[in-house]
């Protein structure tokens, strides 16, 4: 769930969203895809109903949307590659072309899984004015004990909110489940080996589908990877152990040194002023923007995860610096999908064990903050409704992660990645059954589509198969 997303969900409207909320769920259909009339220009529209629960066949049902966009090039089609952007609780629906060698050759499916955007989803919510505390409970990290009271008992009131609410769908949303629901479309596409391009939390997926149905792996390419191991087991808040925070300094670290004599401003000096109290500057659109030390973190969070924007980042730093001559980049986009969002909470609390004690958070906060000031609380404190929400699901996988399958391509960059660690690709390479790691050299999250090396090394592994030399590193375009 990104604190980011959900400021802007309800600074643009919470009333609409409610609505959302409240819409019925479609009826059931035959079995096999059913394509729709209307889609998104040069796609093409459908879903599949599946089991609510794979271990309770007679639970009902769950319906999960697709889209394709068909190849280019018909009459030499290879097959189909499976896409999803990461998460939990992102659309994934309208898959980019991912090269313009696989655009050609192959379908690519993209899909929202259980829980998000088109396909069946949970709905927390019944009043517009529920969706207040959301705010305060999930669009930000506490400074002060105090504060940390404050958001564990708004947070609590949105985990029981859900409780009350989201229904049945709620315990059947781990990956696990939704690994078996990928198993059923790639049969529904007629595929008899799946190819998929998973990232960030898509990862996660493929490695479970991997293995789940070690047999069925035909090339999966994994992008901006996660630890599964720590994903889905160990001690503490799940977001603690996966150390996202620990590549913070180490892209901040590459953006300060490429940006070198430009950047005048002292970024210690910057997190210290807000550390006094908030900053109003003044935006490219002409508006003026109360900067928080925590809103502050979390956009240069979200700066640091693509180094092409680099320039909105010291644009962002230096307006922090000097509000009197500066201006910041207007924010972009518009209100995401809180029941997407909250169902993918509802993933990441099924997925991984957790502490049930919410104020332990706040130890694990402070020691990661030691390691990356502002960052370590930002990454600790996603996982905090894990505490409070009691969602289970018996289709949850945790392991072995070391099935034989056919070779999987890995894809990190080696300067940092604050959503998933590069140690955390290293490790899951030496876990897997068969896995080779490409890595990138810069920072960012997400390497496809940044440098020539990559994506011909995608084109080469979908295509024929193949992939590259152990330890070999592209440079970025």
């Amino acid at each position: 769930m990104n604190p980011r997303k959900l400021r802007a969900a309800l600074a643009l409207g919470a009333a609409a969203s409610v609505v959302a909320l409240s819409a019925p769920a479609a009826a059931a259909s035959p079995a096999g895809i059913v394509w729709e009339d209307s889609c998104q220009a040069g796609y093409q529209c459908g879903h599949l109903d599946v089991p609510l629960s794979y271990q309770d066949l007679s639970a009902g049902s769950a319906r999960i949307a697709v889209a394709r966009l068909p190849a280019t090039d018909q009459a030499h089609k290879l097959g189909t590659i499976f896409y999803n952007p990461g998460g939990p609780g992102s659309s994934g629906l309208f898959a980019p072309a991912l090269t313009p060698a696989l655009h050609a050759r192959f379908d690519i499916v993209g899909i929202d899984p259980r829980g998000v955007g088109a396909s069946s989803k949970i709905h927390c919510f019944t009043d517009p004015s529920q969706l207040e505390v959301l705010q305060r409970a999930l669009g930000t990290f506490p400074l002060t004990r105090e504060a940390e009271r404050q958001q564990i008992a708004d947070t609590r009131v949105v985990t029981d909110l859900c409780e009350q609410n989201a229904g049945p769908l709620a315990n059947h949303l781990s990956t696990g489940t939704i690994a078996r629901d990928l198993d059923r479309l790639r049969a529904a596409f007629g595929e008899p080996k799946l190819r998929y391009y998973g990232k960030s939390y898509g990862t996660y997926i493929g490695e479970t589908y991997a293995n789940l149905f070690p047999g069925r792996v035909g090339s999966l390419a994994l992008d901006a990877v996660d630890d599964p191991v720590r994903w889905s087991t160990g001690p503490g808040p799940m977001s603690y152990r996966l150390h996202g925070f620990e590549d913070a300094p180490r892209a901040l670290q590459s953006f300060l040194d490429a940006c070198g004599a430009h950047c005048t401003f002292d970024y210690g000096k910057v997190l210290d002023r807000l550390e006094r109290g908030p900053i109003t500057v003044t935006d490219t659109a002409g508006q003026q923007v109360v900067v928080t030390g925590q809103s502050a973190i979390a956009r240069i969070h979200d700066y640091l995860t693509d180094a092409q924007a680099a320039p909105q980042l010291a644009a962002f730093l230096q307006a922090l610096a000097d509000p009197a001559s500066s201006r910041v980049p207007a924010v972009q986009g518009g209100p995401p999908d809180i029941d997407s969002l909250l169902g993918g909470g509802a993933t990441l609390c099924s997925d991984a064990a957790n502490p049930r004690d919410p104020a332990v958070w706040w130890d694990y906060a402070r020691r990661a903050d030691r390691v990356a000031r502002g960052f370590g609380p930002f990454d600790v404190y996603k996982t905090l409704p894990c505490a409070t929400w009691d969602v289970t699901d018996t289709g949850r996988y945790t392991g072995p992660w070391n099935r034989p399958t056919a070779p999987i391509l890995l894809l990190a960059n080696r300067q940092g990645d604050l959503e998933t660690p590069y140690a955390g690709a290293q490790r899951a390479e030496r876990l897997l059954g068969n896995a080779r790691l490409l890595s990138l050299d810069t920072y960012g999250h997400g390497s496809r589509g940044k440098s020539a090396c990559i994506d011909k090394s995608l084109d080469d592994y979908f295509v024929a198969g193949a992939v590259p030399a152990p330890d070999t590193l592209c440079a970025p375009d």
